[in-house]
């Protein structure tokens, strides 16, 4: 019978024999795969994995107004959540405040406004921080946001070292595929490496970056190229924390990954092993890493937004489910899975909640989790994970050799690698040559779904409240506290303790932005190819 294709291959390229076996595969056990929990994590970062306990099932959420996210997250943790993730509106993500005119239209749409410590006291009202972790997805102003967090903590009598979450703090990756940074990349990478000394010293169990190759892929890389970029990122992150004098083993072990969970069910669950394997030999190897905690790569994972489609909503539980798996076949420590919705606009109750249940039941029902790495050993998943591993390296020593990831952004080689992988695949999609369900083939007539509107009126309400506060609070110790992050800024102090006094006088988001703005400036894109 003739085959289905000429070639067949993985997004990466890597082209798949009609079946791996002995012949055509090379797998040393000992160098390569080893025991779980043991060098090159190749099989997962803990002995035990899943028997000890489940992944920490997240749900990114958030909208409108702070009260409002507040309980659409006690419905997630009473349904069964064990991580909170947060969604903050563009504004926040970009230092603007709610009256902020740049922000009209913009406010609460697409996540949670923040503005000041009273926001965010709202948002975790009755949710203790000592009980619960808490990611949030945040990168120019993660620094602040988190500083609001560590506020919220003190008024709950939590101590810093009961906190435990993550900020994302990846801004390497808005340069390159997502586009929420506001200053250029030197002092933005001084913001992380303040993040990274403060909270090794106060926050000691906060993960201080969330690396991610999450955006990467959703702008149209391949998996190869999400790993490789994203580790390179990595890269970049721990030189530039060693070069203003940190030592690798006191930032690293609390240095996190995410990660994008697309629909080849076999290639995603390869990416993330060899993304464990790369990362440890990587800081063994290049930066003398001698802590354990510091060669494991833990990373949390999403299911692909990019591939959710407006057509057919209901098939994309289907998708959804098929990512999911591949993440936890792949060793994630968190996952969030999308809703059926998000073509259309934010989850709805409902959606959200069948979203979660796609997570409990691959926990509960599908015995995936009951052994350790349970497709080890198979010569295709042993093999792909190797040509995934020497496909990441070899965009990583093309990386080394522009000068590092940030000449690499700069000169728009990483850019551009990207545009083009995206380019072919819409080919693909158009030419049929990748089929799309409900798209491309397999069209049907449908009758439409619920969608969640963002009422107009929550913006005016929240920029009301915003300038209550500017009314009430003591303007001369909000205004101390902005000259103090300003002296700070242009000296080499760290920057976080002046934040967060800020916070606590009632400083805004964008206040603060603001100053810093004034002393940095701000970042415009202007690539050469």
């Amino acid at each position: 019978m003739p085959e289905r294709r000429e070639r067949f291959e993985t997004s990466s390229g890597i082209e798949l024999p009609n079946d791996f076996n002995p012949d055509n595969t090379s797998i040393n056990f000992e160098r390569d795969i080893a025991a779980p929990g043991e060098f090159p994590y190749t099989r997962g970062v803990r002995r035990n994995m899943y028997r000890g306990k489940f992944w920490t099932m997240r749900q990114y959420a958030g909208f409108a107004t702070a009260e409002e996210s507040n309980a659409r997250y006690k419905y997630l943790l009473s349904q069964g959540t064990t991580g909170l993730s947060v969604a903050f509106d563009l504004p926040t993500q970009i230092g603007l405040d709610s009256d902020d005119p740049l922000a009209a239209g913009e406010v609460g749409k697409v996540g949670v406004a923040i503005d000041s410590l009273d926001d965010m006291l709202t948002l975790f009202d009755g949710i203790p921080l000592d009980q619960v972790s808490t990611s949030m997805t945040i990168n120019s102003t993660a620094s602040t946001l988190l500083c609001l967090y560590l506020a919220v903590a003190k008024r709950q009598n939590v101590g810093f070292d009961k906190v435990s979450g993550t900020i994302q703090n990846d801004i390497l990756k808005e340069y390159i595929a997502r586009g929420t940074y506001i200053y250029p990349p030197k002092p933005s990478l001084r913001l992380i490496t303040d993040t990274f000394a403060y909270c090794a010293a106060e926050v000691p169990n906060w993960n201080t970056i969330s690396i991610s190759g999450y955006h990467i892929r959703e702008a149209g890389s391949t998996a190869a190229q999400e790993l490789a970029f994203t580790l390179a990122d990595g890269i970049c992150y721990v030189d530039a924390a060693i070069s203003v004098g940190l030592k690798v083993d006191d930032f690293a072990p609390r240095l996190s990954f995410f990660f994008n969970s697309h629909n080849n069910l076999i290639e995603e669950v390869c990416k993330f092993r060899a993304a464990r394997r790369l990362w440890a030999r990587i800081m063994k190897e290049r930066f003398g890493a001698k802590d354990l905690k510091s060669l494991t790569l833990r990373f949390h994972t999403q299911t692909a937004g990019s591939t959710l489609t407006a057509q057919q909503p209901e098939v994309n539980v289907v998708r959804t489910t098929i990512q999911a798996l591949a993440a936890v076949l792949g060793g994630t420590q968190s996952l969030h899975t999308n809703s059926l919705d998000e073509a259309l606009g934010l989850p709805t109750e409902n959606a959200a909640r069948i979203a979660l249940r796609t997570q409990q039941v691959i926990a509960y029902e599908s015995g995936v989790a009951d052994t350790v790495d349970p497709l080890a050993g198979s010569y295709a998943i042993e093999e792909l994970t190797t040509q995934m591993e020497k496909a990441a390296v070899e965009y990583i020593e093309k990386i080394d050799a522009l000068g590092g990831m940030l000449r690499a952004i700069e000169t728009g080689y990483v850019q551009s690698e990207i545009q083009e992988a995206a380019y072919e695949y819409q080919r693909a999609v158009e030419k049929g040559d990748a089929v799309v369900v409900g798209v491309n083939r397999f069209q049907t007539d449908e009758a439409p779904i619920p969608v969640l509107r963002i009422d107009a009126q929550i913006e005016r309400d929240q920029v009301a409240r915003l300038q209550a506060i500017r009314a009430r609070r003591n303007p001369e110790n909000a205004e101390n506290a902005l000259i103090a992050i300003e002296e700070a800024a242009r000296g080499t102090e760290n920057l976080l303790p002046r934040i967060l006094t800020a916070v606590e006088a009632e400083v805004t988001v964008g206040e603060i932005s603001n100053r810093l703005r004034a002393v940095w400036g701000e970042y415009r894109e202007s690539v050469t190819v």
